[in-house]
């Protein structure tokens, strides 16, 4: 397997959005400082980039899209029991305000005068639930994390009073299977099983919200007239949201029997909801981030759909890969919602302005991409640092036989198997740590290359190269894996994040602070590293004829807690031995024909399809 670093633009390591741009490192803040004297900034943009792992608070310059400061706090995720997933609304509230504090103290010491921010924009990690009291301000329930497993039950009870028991059955209003990934069957499970929030919904007080609801009603004021609202992007990831009319659907509502005046009011992405309230007594340090009172929060976008824009694919057939926690390729359809028939999502992009149409996406989810990295680190100790994972990998350069699939939360996109469990199998005596770090590496690639190949069955235009951001593409390893597999160019932005540039973006060019221009001749260029395939096209062209005409079928999906072995069943352990055999046998197949059996395998094992 080929691991050079692909067609790479000179000096594209260190980002050049515009001449006089400086990626804000210990090395070159000074030279920052300095240049700040000389070079008239103009109007400076915010954003609140508040993602799965960690809260980010970023300034960009409006005109440039330059980043001159930004400031990252990781966010602690709790597991109190299997397949649960919680996060403390409060610990991510007190992380946004920490940001934004040591963020203007940076400013501050490089002699950029926060004064100049005069929009702030709000991107989070979509799906997450949370209800709190609108009385007390607190929190009724820990934030219930996307990934969470715990409304498998519901779920089932759900798709059971469809006709046919068929989980897309919501899907013509929702773009959205039944799953557990989406808001609103957490919700539910909210409201059946935690005593406080029943009882706040009862007696009026409760709110509903994701994370960029719960943000922004406590940043303009909390209980004491914070404003309840979110923006479509995210109400399109709840499951009771209609993407046709752009409204909360009352029929969906009462399905899920969930009171809509709990719900926010549903916004624009790009649009002035209120404006910042500091209370000084939760800042730290300096509190100099008290100035950011009176400043307007004007853009909200879910993280993807930011990223969308960051990247600035407003054209129809654009995409962008996100590598995060999960892993979220989405493709630009344009003013109309195309419907998936290979199991991708449709969502709103963004609107980007209340009288501008609305944008839609086809989305693949992978539920676990960057968070494998954390696996490995936390729960098996075989690195240290998420770098650290790269090295390994490309010491052997191989995985020698050795296959990964990380279904710690179900499959999503294009199988949404929520019973599917993890596998790592083709172990030998010869398997060490490294094997295995690179079979978390194409376990990523892999299945993104399964979403890929259904949005181009979907679109019946084939993508032609990716762009691609998110925390994991500084791993140049994993990127020039994706490009063989793929077998099309994979693009990195130099400038790394596109999530909050889309949220800043949003919110420069709302109406009433019109700071940042949208239009395509006003946006500044972007220097990108290219990195092209290496593997033999051939290859790819044998692994997709074989891998098409294989019988899947489900192993992963029975090692769910509590169900029969799957040695029960004669035939099926028949299979699997085979299935193994397989494995032992792939180490002696040539290189380019290593990524196609690794392919085969993962979905093989794993994944039900009829």
């Amino acid at each position: 397997m080929p691991t050079g670093s692909g067609t790479i633009k000179k000096n594209s390591y260190t980002p050049v959005l515009t001449p006089g741009y400086r990626k804000e490192t210990a090395h070159t803040n000074s030279r920052m400082a300095a240049s700040s004297n000389r070079i008239m900034l103009g109007p400076l943009v915010a954003a609140i980039d508040q993602g799965t792992s960690s809260t980010r608070f970023l300034v960009f310059n409006a005109k440039t899209a330059e980043l001159l400061s930004h400031h990252q706090v990781e966010i602690k995720q709790s597991f109190p029991k299997e397949g649960w997933v919680e996060e403390d609304p409060k610990e991510i509230l007190q992380s946004v305000y920490e940001c934004m504090d040591r963020t203007c103290e940076k400013l501050t010491q490089l002699n950029i005068d926060i004064s100049n921010i005069k929009a702030i924009g709000v991107t989070n990690q979509r799906e997450t639930t949370l209800v709190w009291d609108k009385e007390t301000g607190e929190p009724l329930y820990n934030a219930i994390v996307w990934l969470d497993l715990r409304t498998q039950s519901t779920v089932e009870r759900l798709i059971s009073k469809t006709p046919g028991r068929n989980k897309n059955h919501l899907k013509h209003k929702t773009g959205l299977p039944i799953s557990t990934y989406f808001s609103a069957v957490k919700l539910r499970w909210l409201l059946d099983n935690v005593d406080e929030v029943a009882e706040a919904v009862v007696t009026h007080r409760a709110m509903f919200g994701t994370v960029d609801s719960w943000l922004i009603w406590c940043l303009t004021g909390g209980k004491s007239g914070g404003v309840h609202c979110t923006d479509v992007t995210n109400a399109s990831r709840t499951m009771l949201f209609n993407i046709h009319t752009l409204d909360w659907d009352p029929e969906l509502c009462k399905y899920f029997d969930i009171p809509m005046e709990i719900l926010p009011k549903v916004r624009s992405s790009s649009e002035i909801y209120g404006l910042m309230v500091i209370d000084v007594s939760h800042c730290l340090y300096k509190k100099t981030s008290g100035s950011l009172t009176g400043i307007p929060i004007s853009g909200c976008l879910g993280d993807q759909s930011a990223a969308l824009v960051g990247q600035m694919c407003f054209q129809d057939g654009q995409a962008k890969n996100t590598y995060g926690t999960g892993c979220f390729l989405l493709r630009n359809t344009g003013a109309k919602p195309v419907m998936s028939d290979h199991g991708l999502l449709t969502t709103v992009a963004y609107k980007l302005g209340r009288d501008k149409p609305a944008c839609y996406a086809l989305e693949g989810s992978v539920a676990i991409a960057g968070a494998v990295v954390r696996w490995l680190k936390d729960n098996l100790g075989i690195i240290q640092t998420s770098t650290e994972l790269e090295k390994l990998a490309a010491s052997v350069g191989t995985s020698y036989g050795c296959y990964f699939v990380p279904a710690f939360s179900g499959l999503y996109a294009p199988y949404w198997e929520p019973s599917a469990r993890g596998i790592i199998c083709g172990l030998t005596q010869f398997t060490n740590r490294s094997h295995l770090a690179f079979a978390a590496l194409e376990a990523v690639c892999f299945q993104t290359r399964e979403i890929l190949d259904a949005m181009n069955q979907d679109s019946g235009i084939p993508l032609t190269q990716l762009q691609v951001d998110g925390g994991m593409t500084s791993n140049r390893l994993l990127m020039q894996l994706q490009a063989d597999i793929l077998c099309i160019p994979v693009v990195k932005p130099s400038m790394p994040e596109t999530t909050a540039l889309g949220a800043a973006m949003a919110a420069g060019a709302a109406e009433g602070v019109s700071v940042w221009s949208l239009r395509p001749e006003d946006l500044s260029e972007v220097t990108s590293e290219k990195f092209e395939p290496q593997i033999n096209p051939e290859g790819t062209r044998r692994f997709s004829k074989r891998r098409s005409s294989m019988p899947l079928t489900t192993v992963a999906v029975s090692l769910n807690m509590g169900e029969t072995s799957i040695f029960s069943s004669l035939p099926l352990g028949f299979y699997v031995v085979g299935s193994m055999c397989m494995l032992i046998g792939a180490k002696y197949i040539s290189a380019f024909q290593t990524i196609p059996t690794a392919a085969s395998t993962c979905y093989l094992l794993v994944v039900q399809h009829q």
